[in-house]
């Protein structure tokens, strides 16, 4: 599948595999409200699940897509304090079959009796970006799906070509904050979303300062965006069963 956009100065094709790796995407809600619905087996089957996963070639943490070394522990988004969802994140399959085939098993694992999940599958199409003191400070991360609006559709390609140079500008200014862009993934093959972007961030205050600056180069002219903040925890603490 080729990319919907040209490299740019910040962003080149992802050609570190030979065929291209699948992101999954998701955003959980617990629906485990009734004693026995939802208990320490099912948490554990999951848990093996997502250890064959990782067996199969599954990156299940932010952290390892930006340092092959380090430890592939399943890892997501707490997201309950701002969000509508409990617990959101992105993990990488080897390909979309195996990604589609791994949300499966997750659900019938139990996944499905904790959670009620829209999950996301798309195809990553640039390489990872490491920002300043990458390897540092990064509990928390952003994500970012959206889709091109209909400016964009009418717009030249000289327009587009120029809208991202402006863009680079903003994601210069991210890096420069400390963020780490874990590449870009489409999903336009099979969402109404045509891109995700995930970042490891110091916390929501870089957030914010970055989204200010795509807003100084009107990133968003061309874009409608959903964003999604969390800080990194454990999935094995955050699938944990309540206390009836």
């Amino acid at each position: 599948m080729t990319s919907l956009t040209g490299d740019t100065d910040v962003f080149t094709a992802d050609v570190s595999s030979a065929k291209s790796r699948a992101s999954v995407m998701f955003m959980s809600t617990r629906h485990d409200d009734l004693p026995g619905a939802y208990g320490p087996a099912e948490r554990d089957t999951i848990l093996s699940e997502l250890d064959r996963l990782a067996d199969e070639g599954w990156t299940l943490t932010l952290r390892k897509v930006f340092d092959s070394e380090a430890p592939n522990a399943p890892c997501a988004l707490a997201t309950g304090f701002a969000h509508g969802h409990d617990v959101a994140g992105v993990f990488e399959a080897p390909d979309p079959e195996a990604a589609l085939r791994g949300t499966i098993r997750l659900e019938k694992a139990g996944w499905a009796r904790i959670f009620r999940t829209e999950w996301l599958i798309g195809i990553k199409e640039f390489a990872p970006v490491m920002g300043k003191g990458s390897l540092t400070d990064h509990d928390w991360a952003f994500l970012a799906l959206w889709e091109w609006n209909d400016q964009w559709c009418e717009a030249s390609e000289a327009a587009r070509t120029e809208y991202d140079l402006e863009c680079d500008i903003a994601f210069k200014g991210d890096l420069a904050l400390g963020v780490n862009i874990a590449g870009r993934h489409r999903m336009d093959w099979s969402h109404g979303w045509h891109h995700l972007g995930a970042w490891e961030i110091d916390g929501p205050d870089t957030a914010d300062a970055a989204i200010r600056g795509h807003e100084a180069v009107a990133d968003f002219k061309f874009t409608t965006s959903r964003h999604i903040v969390g800080r990194i925890a454990p999935i094995e603490t955050l699938i944990a069963p309540r206390q009836f």
